[in-house]
C-alpha cells in the first residue's frame, strides 16, 4: 500500500490488513480442526469449531464498519479504493470458509454417532482438506505480499481439488450401491467433500480479489490462459 500524507489513514488500512490476517487465521485452524474432528469422537472439538464460527461472523461485522468508515471518511481512490473494497469481497470469502467448516464439523457429529465410519471413506477427504488448506494459505500469503501471480498456482490445485471431489463421489456412490447400510455415512462423506470443494472456489476467489486490487484487472470469468496475460500487462 502507498504511504499517504494523513498517517492516520495507513494506520487505518494496516488495521484493515491486520484484520483480514487474523480471521484467515481462525478460518485456517478452523479447517484443520474440522478434519480433524472425523477422525475421532471428539464432541470437544467439535463444539470449539461451530463456536469459533461466530468469531469468524463477529471479525467480518467489525472489518465491514471498518471498511465503512474509511470510505466514508478518507474517501479512497485507485489503488486505495480498490484495497477497501477487496477486504470486503475477502471477509465474505472467509466467513463463507468458516461455514463450510462448521457444516464438516456437524457432518463429523452425525457420522459418529452413526458409528458406521470406515478408514477407506477418509482417503479422498484428505487429500482434498490438504490441497485446500494450502490454496487458503498461499492466498492469505499472497494478500500479505501483494502478490497476484500466486492465482496461477491456486487454479491448478482448485482443477485437482475438483478432480478427486468427482472421484470421492463415485467411489461413495459404489459404496452405497454394494451396502447399504453404508448409504448414511456414505451421504455424509459426499457431503463433507463437497464442502472442502467449496472451500477450495472461495480460496480461488480470494485470488481473484487480489488480482483486482493490485491489477486492477476483474479476472472472475476469465480463463487461466486470459489470466496470465492480464498479469503481465
Amino acid at each position: 500500500m502507498a504511504i499517504h500524507t494523513f498517517s492516520k489513514f495507513d494506520k487505518e488500512l494496516e488495521n484493515l490488513r491486520a484484520q483480514v490476517m487474523e480471521m484467515g487465521g481462525i478460518v485456517e485452524e478452523q479447517i484443520k480442526d474440522a478434519i480433524a474432528s472425523l477422525k475421532d469422537a471428539d464432541s470437544k472439538l467439535i463444539d470449539k469449531i461451530i463456536n469459533r464460527d461466530e468469531d469468524v461472523n463477529d471479525l467480518q461485522t467489525s472489518i465491514d464498519e471498518n471498511c465503512e468508515l474509511v470510505l466514508v471518511k478518507r474517501t479512497p481512490v485507485a489503488a486505495d479504493l480498490r484495497f477497501v473494497l477487496t477486504v470486503q469481497k475477502i471477509t465474505t470469502d472467509l466467513e463463507r470458509i468458516g461455514d463450510e467448516a462448521a457444516k464438516i464439523a456437524r457432518a463429523a457429529k452425525r457420522i459418529f454417532e452413526n458409528d458406521r465410519m470406515s478408514k477407506p471413506s477418509l482417503t479422498n477427504v484428505k487429500s482434498m482438506q490438504k490441497l485446500v488448506s494450502e490454496m487458503l494459505h498461499t492466498a492469505l500469503d499472497s494478500f500479505t505480499r501483494m502478490d497476484p501471480d500466486a492465482i496461477l498456482s491456486i487454479i491448478k490445485d482448485d482443477e485437482s481439488v475438483d478432480e478427486i471431489y468427482q472421484s470421492c463421489t463415485r467411489n461413495q456412490l459404489t459404496v452405497m450401491m454394494e451396502d447399504p447400510r453404508k448409504i448414511s455415512t456414505a451421504l455424509e462423506i459426499i457431503y463433507v467433500a463437497k464442502a472442502i470443494e467449496r472451500i477450495g472456489d472461495h480460496a480461488e476467489n480470494i485470488s481473484e480479489h487480489i488480482v483486482y486490487w493490485i491489477k486492477g484487472s476483474d479476472v472472475r470469468h476469465l480463463s487461466t490462459k486470459e489470466i496470465k496475460k492480464e498479469l503481465k500487462s
